[in-house]
């Protein structure tokens, strides 16, 4: 089959769950035979052609906070209108908002619009870009072939409101092999030496709350924030400022490739602690390391870990610094969290048998 995936930012991934789930995703379905289209934003790929055995097909954008997604979906499905494919991955519920364009000028090939989260509720956005993103979810919900969500909550969500069932394809990840430290040295960091954040510096991934409960914890590990700005500077800058009065905190900016992986491998603790997610793909990647993680309570966190992690009270910054304290002073018991998480990610969030679900439903939209 000739796949065309449209929505993300790009590949190879610096940043973000989507471009990390697209770019696993395209390398996925390369490698089992198919010819795969990612679409990327012309600055993202920087002239990249092909990568992972799959091709990228640069278009556009807008580059502001408002027109960056949409203008480049746009252009993306001008290109894909004269392109011969024979199915169509809208990712998101932005993107999800010019399927009938899609609708229009390509009739004839069978349209996949993958549900990742509910947007929306993320605070960044003001009020006519939320209108926006609640029509990108009902057109996509209504005119896509087949739906795919991400999570089990996301299923019910779909059920309730739409009155169907779409097809469950979580997100995937592998089961790691630990690397050792060298470029994060840079940092003074060293195996075991600090708790990792990793994810976009936005207010809903609830960073602030992270460092508030890190101050007030007895430790001599250091707290990471691995992550940028999504167009949110500003929540930068008071996370800069929260955390400059104590010198363990360390905020590395984005990050990728070996240093990522570095960063992965060698921390004692992953934390997340979001108001509001998807399937986090960062927690997941984090379980495939052998990481224990200590998260939000929100459903789609308590799906992720199951019983292989620790909890805390969404939003409650004391509940959570007892947690930290609880496992700091537990190494025992936060390595055998890391190991039970890691044996859940290869059973229910297998890349391999993801593959062969997408393939599968890709199969059966286009007959």
């Amino acid at each position: 089959m000739k796949i065309a995936l449209i929505g993300q930012k790009g590949a190879p991934t610096r940043n973000g769950g989507v471009e990390r789930y697209a770019e696993n995703l395209a390398a996925h379905l390369a490698s089992a035979g198919h010819e795969v289209f990612l679409y990327s934003r012309k600055y993202y790929s920087q002239g990249l052609k092909e990568y992972r055995g799959f091709k990228i097909i640069s278009v556009p954008s807008i580059n502001t906070r408002s027109l960056e997604a949409i203008t480049n979906t746009f252009f993306a499905i001008v290109d894909v209108i004269f392109r011969k494919v024979d199915v169509i991955n809208l990712q998101s519920i932005g993107p999800a908002s010019l399927i009938w364009l899609l609708k229009i000028f390509k009739p004839g090939t069978p349209i996949t619009f993958t549900f990742h989260c509910q947007d929306y509720y993320h605070a960044k956005w003001g009020r006519l870009a939320r209108a926006w993103l609640h029509i990108g979810e009902y057109l996509g919900c209504h005119l896509a072939n087949e739906v795919i969500v991400i999570s089990r909550d996301l299923v019910q969500y779909v059920e309730k409101k739409y009155g169907f069932t779409p097809t469950y394809i979580p997100l995937g990840t592998d089961v790691m092999t630990k690397v050792p430290v060298k470029n994060i040295t840079r940092w003074g960091l060293e195996q075991g030496n600090y708790i990792v954040f990793v994810g976009r510096l936005v207010r809903h991934k609830g960073v602030h709350h992270l460092i508030n409960a890190f101050k007030k914890t007895d430790t001599t590990k250091k707290l990471v924030i691995v992550g940028g700005s999504a167009h949110t500077d500003k929540y930068v800058q008071e996370l800069q400022k929260l955390a400059c009065d104590d010198d363990r905190i360390i905020l590395t900016g984005n990050q990728d490739g070996e240093t990522l992986q570095e960063l992965f491998s060698n921390a004692y603790l992953f934390v997340q602690p979001s108001e509001y997610e998807g399937l986090s793909l960062a927690l997941l990647e984090a379980m495939s390391w052998g990481l224990a993680c200590l998260v939000s309570d929100i459903p789609q966190n308590l799906e992720g870990i199951a019983d292989t992690g620790l909890t805390f009270r969404v939003n409650d910054s004391v509940d959570l610094q007892k947690k930290l304290q609880y496992l700091l002073a537990n190494p025992e018991q936060t390595e055998k969290f890391g190991r039970s998480a890691a044996i859940r990610v290869n059973k229910e969030y297998n890349w391999d048998d993801i593959t062969k679900n997408v393939v599968n439903l890709l199969t059966t939209s286009t007959k």
